[in-house]
């Protein structure tokens, strides 16, 4: 009964208005109030703080400096071995496999389309086809920045307007379609695979997504909106692997696509299996 009347209140709820007015208090700098906050949160959700580069919670100068702390230089080795593909986050693995029949498998007989998820352009999705997707959830504890699976050149990223569900297990096995409903940006690459999608999910109370790149990037405005960056007139944008790509100001999920017999995931690595960003997500096939 709980858990339905969760669902049913993720319906219900004003997600945008709700997601904004977490977000100014969020970047409130007022002492009595952030260092209130940000001490709360690191208890109630046993935030590690001996990784992060600052590890005084009162010295961060807002709630959304404190959630997109920077972490100490080695506290995330990336994986050395031949082929790796790292994974891009802290978090869990939400689901794992391949994209089949143009569909990502959601949870418990849910999946959502591969096409709508980028954007809703079949010619933009067509080369994920057949091919491999992880979805890696963070929880509030985590840490959450984004970083490169492989090194790429941004090729396109489209901002999808959207719904802001939760992102966590009970929604993922309760709302249809959960991933390609919500808020998200869709940053392309092209790779030493072929083509790399890395789709930054929005969520209830996620105030803002921002890339390296580009910065905030929502809001302002909720409209569809495709900016590319393989154009002669800009410079390449050329990102290593492990190198930062973007970041959640609160919550929310990273989905990595690549095309067919490119990549295998790691073998160890299944739903809700804890992973860090950095460590080995799966190899490159035919390396």
């Amino acid at each position: 009964m709980k858990q339905r009347l969760f669902i049913f209140s993720q319906y219900l709820l004003p997600h945008h208005l709700l997601s904004r007015l977490i977000g100014f208090a969020a970047d409130c700098r007022a002492a009595w109030f952030k260092d209130r906050l940000i001490g709360w949160f690191a208890k109630q959700y046993q935030v590690d703080m001996s990784e992060a580069q600052v590890e005084n919670l009162n010295a961060f100068e807002n709630f959304n400096a404190f959630f997109t702390r920077a972490l100490k230089e080695g506290a995330r080795p990336l994986d050395q071995s031949p082929g790796a593909v790292l994974c891009p986050a802290d978090g869990a693995i939400s689901q794992l496999g391949t994209i089949e029949h143009g569909r990502i498998f959601q949870a418990k007989g849910h999946s959502f389309s591969a096409a709508e998820l980028l954007g809703g352009d079949t010619l933009r999705a067509a080369p994920f086809m057949g091919g491999a997707f992880a979805t890696v959830y963070l929880s509030p504890k985590d840490y959450h920045r984004v970083h490169m699976p492989l090194t790429g050149t941004l090729k396109e990223m489209i901002y999808v307007p959207g719904r802001l569900f939760s992102v966590n297990q009970t929604t993922a096995e309760n709302v249809p379609e959960l991933f390609a409903r919500n808020e998200r940006v869709v940053c392309l690459f092209d790779t030493e695979r072929g083509p790399m999608a890395v789709v930054l999910v929005g969520a209830m109370i996620v105030a803002s997504i921002e890339t390296v790149w580009a910065g905030l990037i929502t809001p302002p405005k909720r409209a569809l909106k495709s900016v590319r960056y393989d154009e002669a007139a800009r410079a390449p944008i050329v990102l290593e692997k492990g190198a930062e790509l973007g970041r959640f100001k609160l919550g929310s999920t990273a989905i990595v696509l690549f095309g067919p017999q490119q990549v295998q995931w790691a073998e160890e690595l299944g739903p809700c299996s804890v992973v860090q960003m950095g460590q080995l997500l799966g190899k490159s096939l035919n390396a």
